[in-house]
């Protein structure tokens, strides 16, 4: 098989992209240099490997990436359905078991007869139709390779980290009890709820704690969605509390009232063996990891499978780079996917993988792009990358102030939020009818 396309990258969007060109009957090179090479962050030889945490947050539609992830199953996203495959109870939320996911992604691309898999570095961009995928880890290598395209020859950076994971039956149950907030949904989270003595010593013991050290960190750098819980603490001692701490809507059984903290654990696979620690991103060194964070009273048994860790998400000055098609304007038979561009968020990666899988194929079958509006998520975010508006430009999930607003009042933040996504939704069905 001759390639029409080489993808190179293997994660969320270039898994997606490969799919989307392959569908359509384009030929595709997907190039990944697992497992002969790996990075700091990544454990599985599986592709679409999630490093972080195992959810793709909310699935409900009056929230901008619930809205995100219905466009994209409308679309033939493989990532939305295996991860809609492989779900595990989180309430509103769409987490998946992340190695069943993984397996099932890598599957069904290993399969799929216009896809030709390659296990190697690349070093330098090849010749002809190119869709770079190499998410924020990109290899030094074809780091630098890239940088020469760049007009002040650098890629900027941010910081991200990921949360530990620990086993479900060393989790003290006497110390902690299933609960969603509100009562809303299924009980699908544990709760371990502190005290305010035990708390404050966590507080303290968590603030001086030993970090991982890391090259040139500044705490600016770090993006605000995935901050280390230390560095959150270090802002203030109740701001863990108004954060993945807080206690509202959690009433402890055994009291009948809101505990003073809870700290909660989301269901990791399908079985519930594995639990990670919500919203518990860190770079503190592991032994620190163990120590600290065995003060929760639930956890002071517990059992780390896996703990935090801290790497650095590379990406580009998309708005001065790139159209909005995710081609480089200076090249154009290179495209760009993922969180590169300066998309933050698995759903979101995966959605500009989509968008630039689909665009070429479009563009190698001799047919005009396809353009989604402002109006819908998908074509809100790619805008958002491609504006050259933005000034001091910095990865973005998808939310609902970048999208085109109603032009009309709606009665009700969720009302409106709502009518946004009914709205998209029928341009996203036109767009599929068309296709």
């Amino acid at each position: 098989m001759t390639a029409a396309v080489k993808v190179i990258g293997a994660g969320l969007a270039g898994c997606e992209a490969a799919w989307q060109l392959a569908n359509r009957g384009v030929p595709v090179e997907l190039i990944e240099m697992k497992p002969q090479k790996s990075t700091p962050a990544h454990l599985s030889p599986d592709f679409a490997e999630l490093v972080c945490s195992n959810s793709l947050r909310s699935n409900d539609l009056t929230n901008a990436v619930g809205l995100l992830k219905e466009e994209m199953r409308r679309l033939g996203s493989v990532i939305i359905e295996c991860a809609d495959k492989t779900r595990v109870p989180a309430g509103g939320a769409l987490a998946v078991d992340r190695s069943r996911f993984a397996a099932m992604v890598t599957e069904k691309i290993r399969s799929h007869q216009l896809i030709l898999i390659t296990e190697h570095e690349v070093t330098q961009i090849p010749d002809g139709r190119v869709i770079i995928a190499t998410g924020p880890l990109t290899a030094d290598a074809l780091a630098t390779e890239l940088a020469d395209l760049l007009p002040d020859k650098k890629m900027l950076s941010f910081f991200d980290s990921a949360a530990p994971i620990v086993t479900f039956e060393s989790v003290d149950m006497q110390n902690a009890y299933f609960a969603s907030r509100y009562d809303k949904g299924d009980a699908d989270y544990i709760n371990c709820p502190m005290t305010r003595e035990e708390y404050q010593a966590f507080y303290t013991e968590l603030i001086s704690a030993e970090e991982t050290p890391v090259h040139e960190f500044e705490d600016k750098l770090i993006f605000e969605g995935c901050m280390p819980i230390e560095v959150m603490a270090r802002r203030g001692e109740d701001t863990m509390r108004y954060g993945p701490l807080k206690p509202v809507g959690l009433i402890d059984p055994k009291t009948g009232k809101e505990p003073y903290a809870v700290v909660q654990l989301r269901k990791d696979n399908i079985e519930g063996t594995l639990y990670n620690l919500v919203g518990f991103q860190t770079h503190l060194k592991f032994p620190e990891q163990k120590r600290v964070f065995s003060m929760i009273p639930a956890l002071k048994d517990a059992e780390f499978v896996r703990y935090g860790v801290m790497h650095r998400n590379t990406y580009l000055d998309s708005p001065k780079l790139l159209d909005k098609y995710n081609r480089l304007i200076k090249q154009p038979r290179i495209s760009f996917a993922g969180q590169i561009t300066g998309v933050e968020g698995y759903v979101e990666s995966a959605s500009s993988g989509l968008l630039t899988g689909l665009q070429t194929a479009r563009e190698i079958m001799g047919l005009p792009p396809m353009d989604f509006p402002k109006e819908t998520a998908i074509g809100a975010l790619t805008l958002y990358t491609s504006g050259g508006a933005v000034s001091g430009f910095q990865p973005m999930n998808v939310n609902f102030g970048i999208i085109e607003p109603l032009g009309h009042k709606v009665k009700g933040k969720r009302n409106k939020n709502l009518a946004i996504s009914e709205r998209s939704l029928s341009i996203i069905d036109s767009i599929c009818a068309s296709i």
